[in-house]
């Protein structure tokens, strides 16, 4: 696979699945950042089956796009399922937090301004 470094920011200029650009460790939940900017930032998790981030605001709406497994998500504390292929978004401001009922990979996109 080609990456073009820049800076802390990784360019992929060709087609790649987003799932197979980080993987699973046992008992830890890992973080690989792809894009951060003044505007934003693209950064791939993968939890394992029990791992999570505990409850925590932040300044900025938060997009969560599920790529593999199970996670609960409990925004301002209502929670839901959310599964491959979904897909919710934490507003800004509002307690979040999330627990992997499986292991689980997403894509978080939070927008700046």
């Amino acid at each position: 696979m080609k990456e073009n470094k820049t800076g802390t920011e990784t360019v992929f200029d060709h087609p790649t699945k987003l799932a197979s650009l980080i993987d699973y460790q046992e008992g830890s939940v890992v973080s690989r950042t792809i894009v951060d900017k003044e505007a934003g930032t693209v950064t791939l998790f993968a939890f394992d089956e029990g791992q999570g981030l505990s409850e925590h605001t932040a300044p900025f709406d938060a997009l969560v796009y599920s790529l593999d497994g199970e996670v609960e998500v409990t925004i301002s504390g209502s929670s839901a399922q959310l599964k491959t292929g979904e897909m919710v978004v934490m507003p800004a401001n509002k307690p979040h937090a999330l627990k992997a009922t499986k292991r689980f990979k997403m894509l978080l996109i939070m927008i700046r301004s």
